[in-house]
């Protein structure tokens, strides 16, 4: 992968790149490697000075690290040169893992593009379902990570009827490598909602997170008393739907190479919608 950055003034290579959101880590890997930052084809430094008007270069090589399955399917969203957008279902892991070798999301990826190394910016639990955003480099991965933006669904158990936030902190459960739990000595973790629908055992929340922690949906609304339905580890209710009734629904982002701003939308699943009537006069179709 190949990206040209043309300086508006005189600075030096360094500057430069660090204007253009490429990041330290990345940068001194181009600097290890052949032809990794040129200037008119020829090799250049972080030091060396460069003029307004001049093109920097960068190279970016990519190696394979995830077998490739191709009998599995994604649809995908959108893709571009930078990125790929994939409507993630659930119960398809993101990443592979000890039960989850060659069925995930990194193997679909791997089987689409052989070459290119799996870099998802958003990570989804596997019974999460929704958009999941893959960058196709390591700069547009870093890009990407500043300027997402992400809205999720939920269907939580009882009726909350209006909006809030969650501010409590995360941390992960003594006894287990998994399990999160609200305690005073975690990491600050803010969740904002606000009340779409309700059944008569639900609430339809929209939701947005200041704060990206491991669960955070699911501990926040398990710790104040509505746990999401389907959700067998934080006390759901698993009587209606299989998994937990969770969406990524909504992703904003500034495109890294065109600095465009970017929206898209996934509707919501089948098995989440079934839980309400009204889902349509909530503005959520």
């Amino acid at each position: 992968m190949r990206y040209e950055f043309t300086a508006d003034r005189d600075t030096t290579v360094g500057d430069l790149l660090k204007s253009c959101s490429v990041s330290r880590r990345l940068t001194s890997k181009l600097k290890r490697a052949e032809g990794g930052i040129t200037i008119c084809g020829k090799p250049a430094r972080t030091i060396d000075p460069v003029k307004c008007g001049d093109i920097v270069v960068i190279s970016l090589c990519d190696k394979v690290c995830l077998p490739p399955d191709m009998s599995l399917s994604v649809k995908t969203v959108f893709e571009d040169e930078s990125l790929i957008i994939f409507d993630k279902p659930g119960g398809m892991p993101v990443h592979p893992s000890a039960k989850h070798r060659n069925d995930t999301l990194g193997n679909f990826f791997a089987a689409r593009f052989p070459g290119l190394t799996f870099r998802p910016v958003n990570r989804l639990d596997k019974n999460t379902s929704g958009l999941c955003v893959v960058a196709k480099d390591p700069f547009s991965a870093a890009v990407l990570q500043k300027s997402i933006d992400k809205t999720y669904y939920a269907a939580a158990g009882g009726s909350i009827t209006e909006a809030g936030i969650i501010d409590l902190p995360i941390a992960r459960e003594q006894s287990s490598i998994i399990i999160r739990c609200v305690r005073s000595d975690g990491r600050r973790a803010v969740t904002i909602y606000k009340p779409l629908a309700h059944s008569e055992k639900y609430t339809l929340l929209k939701i947005k997170l200041e704060t990206g922690r491991t669960h955070q949906i699911r501990v926040h609304f398990s710790h104040i008393g509505h746990p999401l339905a389907g959700d067998d580890l934080y006390g759901g209710d698993c009587s209606d739907i299989s998994r937990q009734a969770l969406h990524c629904g909504e992703i904003t982002f500034i495109h890294p190479l065109t600095h465009t701003p970017m929206s898209f939308s996934s509707p919501l699943p089948d098995d989440i919608r079934k839980l309400f009537t009204d889902v349509k006069q909530a503005g959520y179709t």
